[in-house]
């Protein structure tokens, strides 16, 4: 089976990092694909960031189109993931998306700790969506995405912090970790605070193997239905669709 990982922001040392989780869970017989996003910010903030990558990240999955059986999106706004649903004829994840379900399964209360307050009411809004808004709350701990790049930043004694703000005053029975720059920091986290951690990265390669050996697919009825095929102007006209649907 061949998982596509895509990181829909432009920085390299991101995707090495989201695809070294990837491996480390994936079942024997899954490659991991991974692929950085050659157009869009270097990192993902908040909406506007969001909306500018989703070019590069559709480009990304039109370009290697048979060359994978399920698709992640790594990035934890779930970043173009409708987008990306309608436009590919295989599973694909999103983050946030995989990883509360994941939270969902192992504990009443939990707490996504994410970055930055913009990034913080996004997943929030997310959260709700799918359906986890009365389990689960979401906290920022006012990081930039780029600081989880850099080990002299501080940015995981912030992180650590939030943490022990979510166990103390949410009564949070597990921790998402509400970035896939912080990937790297699940199973250490887990070990100091005795509770379940949960990394989007590992949870939605879990789900799309899952999905691949179940033969199961997005459905192209009503909502991710294929695109109408149409006339794109422009350097758009590389993002028509893949084939006519019908």
């Amino acid at each position: 089976m061949r998982i596509l990982l895509v990181n829909p922001n432009t920085t390299e040392t991101m995707t090495e990092k989201a695809a070294l989780a990837a491996r480390a869970v994936m079942a024997s017989g899954t490659a991991i694909i991974a692929a950085t996003s050659r157009m869009g910010p270097v990192s993902i903030e908040g909406h506007y960031d969001g909306a500018l990558a989703i070019p590069g990240l559709l480009s990304e999955l039109k370009e290697r189109a048979g060359e994978y059986d399920a698709a992640i999106i790594a990035c934890f706004d779930d970043t173009g993931l409708d987008a990306a649903r309608s436009f590919a004829d295989v599973p694909v994840l999103g983050l946030c998306e995989s990883a509360v379900a994941t939270a969902g399964f192992l504990a009443q209360r939990f707490t996504v700790v994410t970055t930055l307050e913009r990034s913080r009411v996004l997943i929030d809004n997310l959260v709700r969506r799918y359906g986890m808004g009365g389990r689960a709350r979401v906290r920022a701990s006012d990081i930039p995405v780029l600081q989880l790049e850099d080990p002299t930043s501080g940015a995981i004694g912030k992180l650590r912090a939030e943490i022990e703000r979510a166990l103390a005053e949410d009564g949070a029975e597990a921790i998402v970790l509400g970035c896939a720059g912080m990937t790297d920091l699940a199973r250490e986290l887990q070990d100091i605070y005795g509770v379940p951690v949960v990394d989007g990265v590992a949870a939605a390669v879990k789900q799309a193997e899952a999905l691949v050996s179940l033969g199961l697919s997005t459905s192209k009825r009503g909502s991710y239905a294929s695109p109408l095929a149409k006339a794109f102007t422009g350097a758009m006209s590389a993002f028509a669709p893949m084939r006519a649907a019908g």
